[in-house]
């Protein structure tokens, strides 16, 4: 490519991730309710409330997206400083994380419509992007403490997050139809995906040489689970609030267990 092009593709990212950006937050306000639309958590027949399911977590969960839009901002105007227009790892990673702020986007507006089933192909579609980055990002250190926490801080963060969110989407969906596949039960099946989200931690810490973002999202959204279950005072939310803590606590320990490793292997 040559310097033209490649000025002309990097100005193309940039206003991309910008625009992609504001989209992201605008969507945000129409999911909290504040200006127009409807909370999510009343959003789809309230499939979505801390008490639909026995996945779902409590509502100070959420909170969490104040840090990951904050993050979104940050990185949008990083990206776009001279000195990192032509920043080759924002290359390889910058359309993928407009197409994640896009999907974050349109998983609201499929909630703001109680189209449940198309919320779960965005949500596994924005997973699926938001490995890409994890990925990408992993295989190329940053330069730089800025950019490790605005852009690797954000997207780990939000992978993480997700990596709860997508469960818990998947259960409302299933619950909001009456299935129960297999006939397991929803306790069953609460304790068998928490225990594949603790899979899942490990092998981002794993792979993620340590990386703690995507551990501390993950922890942060399966506390909340278990705080959501303990209220409820039933032998069966006991065991998935159980289940859900130890669970964030393997999801901590896999990823600083990684670090303190690779780092007494460096030195």
């Amino acid at each position: 490519m040559d310097t033209h092009s490649a000025a002309s593709s990097d100005t193309a990212r940039i206003v991309a991730v910008v625009g992609a950006t504001v989209l992201a937050i605008v969507g945000s306000f129409v999911g909290s309710g504040v200006v127009v639309g409807t909370p999510v958590a009343e959003a789809a027949g309230g499939a979505l409330a801390p008490g639909a399911t026995a996945v779902a977590p409590a509502s100070p969960a959420f909170s969490i997206w104040s840090v990951v839009y904050v993050g979104f901002v940050a990185y949008a105007i990083w990206q776009a400083l001279p000195a990192q227009r032509a920043n080759e790892r924002q290359r390889r990673a910058g359309w993928w994380i407009a197409l994640a702020m896009i999907l974050n986007a349109a998983w609201i507006l499929s909630i703001q419509f109680d189209l449940l089933w198309v919320s779960v192909l965005v949500i596994l579609a924005l997973l699926a992007t938001l490995v890409v980055i994890f990925r990408s990002f992993v295989s190329n250190p940053p330069a730089s403490t800025v950019e490790a926490v605005v852009a690797d801080g954000t997207m780990f963060l939000y992978l993480g997050w997700v990596c709860v969110a997508v469960v818990a989407n998947i259960a409302a969906a299933l619950a909001s139809e009456g299935i129960d596949p297999f006939g397991l039960g929803a306790t069953t099946w609460a304790i068998v995906v928490l225990v594949v989200v603790g899979v899942v931690s490990v092998v981002l810490a794993t792979a993620g040489h340590g990386r703690l973002a995507p551990a501390v999202a993950i922890a942060w959204g399966l506390v909340w689970i278990a705080v959501a279950r303990s209220d409820e005072a039933t032998a069966p939310s006991t065991a998935v609030a159980v289940t859900s803590a130890v669970v964030a606590a393997v999801a901590l320990l896999a990823a600083v267990s990684v670090r303190v490793l690779e780092r007494g292997r460096a030195a």
